[in-house]
């Protein structure tokens, strides 16, 4: 009980504003930085309390990813690496939002609800991004996880994949890796160079490559990294913090909502160009021809490119391993079809959110899953990495199956199967493009995107809608999806759905049609159906042209 006083004397250092109300969601918690001293410290306590049950290490990431510099937010990275489970979830939000005086019976009912022994030794490893409260924020973390008797490891910059990796790494006695930031570099670089000894003639226009990052931590980690890939990616570094805003008119977000280019990048035509978000786990690819269009290479392309490159290997490997692709409701309706129906590749749509893409992959012998804003992975069961090494291994492999296996061997250290990595999956492109032999232009024209549009509704309460089907449908308010089975029907190759956000209250609506100008126009009037049946405030959605 003395260890629970402690904490009630720690807290009153780091006080909750009465009636401050937040909600622990698929990015953690996040919001204006000044109101997060008392969640940070908060979240050391639970991840002090998630080590002592798991007896493993937590990680606790202090970063607001794509949001404005004057945000900041907080995640919890569970043993594996991956995000921490629904349940805690919940633990998380009832702690945050405890008023002061009930912390301490808040921490109670978690400790019984999960059979804690509080004697347990406890390890959490802390990672921040180059935000100016991260510093101040992460420190908060730490008081948290001491108060509570736990060994916080403070790493101090990373990006958020680096932690997840360290987490994971730790956790299996460094059977993946080194779970330092040095290990990462080593064993992602490591397989980078073996991979690109597999492609021919490589120029140095082919392995140029310029990278937007954002103005955050993936430009400083960058940096760190280049010289460990020995000059097979020249990488020329943009947005690198020296001056910029961090997410600010850059980053992947920016290039994927505005459809182009960063502020400040000359570009050349036909020039592979990439952008990091501010924590560095998305990624975007993006070329401008020589008429001067942007082409905008999104989650959906490169997890084609990707699974194409895998189920190639397993069939020059004569491995029968199935490949899945895993998608959300926004995936362009192109790439769905591409991978059905020309690559006979298994395609399952999911809500949106990574945790529940993940999970999704998690099923299949290889999931390879992306969201359309650039973040994702490749996951590979334990029998598939188990088979791909026997392969390697086995002497009587003839050599175009070994050298297929060894490809995939190389392909699996390479990619960070905790979490989307922005670092991890640039590589990954840069090796799929080089051994292929392929152009940007070439992959880009692997099939033709439905032109689309994304808007946003705000109404008074974002909780009336309710869907179904991975969100494709509405079943609440009465009335809503056959207004929007009616509007679909006016146009060609089209579909739309809405769905609340999961942090304001707004809806969003996404449409898709034969043309941009058909796209715009079903999205509007969507939007005009949303506004009308779902509580609308404010002005009525204005026609886009």
């Amino acid at each position: 009980m003395a260890l629970l006083e402690k904490v009630s004397q720690s807290s009153a250092l780091h006080p909750k504003p009465v009636g401050l109300v937040l909600q622990y969601g698929t990015a953690g918690f996040r919001t204006n930085a000044k109101q997060l001293d008392h969640i940070m410290f908060r979240m050391g306590l639970l991840a002090a309390l998630r080590s002592k049950k798991t007896k493993s290490t937590i990680g606790v990431m202090v970063t607001a990813s794509h949001n404005p510099e004057e945000d900041n937010g907080v995640k919890l990275i569970d043993p594996m690496g991956e995000m921490v489970t629904p349940a805690w979830e919940e633990h998380a939000t009832r702690l945050a939002n405890a008023e002061q005086e009930a912390l301490v019976m808040a921490l109670n009912d978690i400790i019984e609800m999960e059979a804690i022994n509080l004697s347990q030794d406890a390890s959490v490893f802390i990672g921040k991004d180059t935000r100016p409260s991260s510093e101040t924020l992460s420190q908060a973390v730490l008081d948290g996880v001491s108060s509570l008797g736990g060994h916080g490891c403070d790493y101090g910059l990373l990006t958020t994949p680096q932690l997840h990796f360290m987490v994971c790494c730790k956790n299996t006695q460094n059977r993946y890796g080194n779970a330092t930031v040095e290990g990462y570099y080593k064993k992602l670089s490591r397989a980078f160079i073996q991979l690109t000894k597999h492609a021919s003639n490589r120029t140095d226009d082919q392995k140029h490559l310029l990278v937007d990052g954002a103005n955050g931590i993936g430009a400083l980690k960058m940096r760190e990294m280049e010289h460990f890939l020995q000059k097979e990616l020249q990488i020329s570094l943009h947005n690198d913090g020296s001056q910029g805003k961090l997410n600010f008119q850059c980053g992947a977000d920016y290039v994927k909502v505005q459809q182009k280019p960063p502020e400040g990048i000359k570009m050349s035509a036909g020039e592979r160009c990439c952008s990091f978000d501010g924590d560095a786990d998305r990624i975007v690819y993006y070329f401008i021809d020589s008429a001067g269009r942007f082409h905008l290479l999104d989650g959906d392309k490169i997890a084609t490119l990707i699974s194409m490159y895998l189920k190639e290997l397993l069939t020059q490997a004569g491995l029968d391993l199935q490949v899945a692709v895993v998608q959300t409701a926004y995936a362009n309706g192109s790439s769905t079809r591409f991978l059905e129906e020309t690559m006979k590749v298994t395609v399952r749509c999911e809500k949106t959110g990574v945790k529940h893409l993940h999970h999704a992959a998690q099923q299949f012998d290889i999931g390879v899953y992306f969201e359309a804003n650039g973040h994702g992975t490749v996951l590979f069961s334990k029998a598939a990495e188990e088979r791909i090494q026997q392969l390697t291994a086995d002497p009587n492999t003839n050599d175009e199956k070994k050298s297929a296996a060894v490809l995939l061997e190389n392909t699996v250290n390479l990619i960070n199967q905790t979490v989307g990595d922005a670092i991890s999956d640039m590589l990954l492109i840069e090796a799929v493009l080089a051994i292929r032999g392929m152009t940007v232009q070439q992959w880009d024209a692997i099939y033709t995107d439905l032109p689309n549009r994304q808007l946003k509704v705000k109404v008074a309460d974002r909780r009336v809608i309710e869907t179904t089907d991975a969100e494709r449908r509405a079943v609440c308010p009465a009335g809503l999806q056959e207004a929007i089975d009616t509007l679909v029907k006016k146009y060609q190759k089209s579909r739309a759905f809405v769905r609340p956000s999961g942090t304001e209250d707004v809806v969003r609506v996404y449409a898709e049609a034969d043309t941009q100008e058909n796209a715009d126009t079903l999205a509007h009037e969507v939007s005009v159906a949303v506004y009308k049946l779902a509580g609308g405030v404010g002005e009525e959605p204005k026609p886009f042209h």
